[in-house]
């Protein structure tokens, strides 16, 4: 179920994208209803989260660190939002199990799979972290690569791109194991950098 503060902040924030940063969504038909998905995206700014939810219809849920929900009003509304905490710099079983669960009960998972901003500015997607691999492969949930094209410059142009689902599990058939999630990590990437290819001219 939807939280009900979700719907409201996503329509300020649209309209802040609107006015401040003539935003641009292309492919919202490419989030299916009635799933469990995990969104993979390009990350450049520390707006993409709220971008990332923006652009579909479908509620996002994200980690976040652990640090912010020590704060009282952060922590209440980016929980009622649907955020969960995640222990930076070590695996953190509690929150895989999460995103598992997320998944499982059909909603809208949402990762930067870069792990850290990527500032290179030149439009190459950094090298992918296993994380988001795994959890769509033990899921077997669809991913959806996202293109996220800035630099969010006041009335600037930013443009989210959410390309086709992709099922990782038969992607990686036939590969051993031990290959499986480097090999899906690797689709991913190549899927969003041909995305940001396409549309960043």
């Amino acid at each position: 179920m939807e939280s009900k503060t979700y719907p409201f902040f996503r329509a300020i924030f649209r309209g802040i994208f609107a006015g401040l940063y003539r935003w641009r969504v292309i492919g919202q038909e490419n989030i299916p209803d009635g799933e469990g998905l995990v969104l993979c995206a390009n990350h450049i700014s520390n707006w993409d989260p709220i971008l990332l939810g923006c652009g579909t219809h479908r509620q996002v849920h994200f980690m976040a660190k652990a640090e912010l929900f020590r704060i009282p009003v952060i922590s209440w509304l980016i929980t009622d939002f649907g955020t969960f905490p995640v222990k930076r710099g070590a695996g953190d079983r509690q929150a895989i199990r999460k995103s598992l669960e997320i998944v499982d009960e059909g909603k809208v998972l949402g990762i930067f799979p870069e792990g850290r901003r990527n500032r290179s500015g030149d439009g190459t997607v950094g090298k992918m972290l296993p994380g988001a691999a795994m959890i769509a492969l033990k899921s077997k949930a669809r991913v959806v690569p996202v293109a996220i094209i800035g630099p969010y410059r006041l009335f600037g142009r930013v443009t989210i791109i959410y390309g086709k689902p992709i099922d990782l599990n038969e992607a990686v058939a036939g590969k051993e194991n031990a290959e499986r999630t480097q090999y899906a990590a690797e689709i991913i990437q190549h899927e969003i950098q041909k995305l940001l290819d396409i549309h960043k001219k």
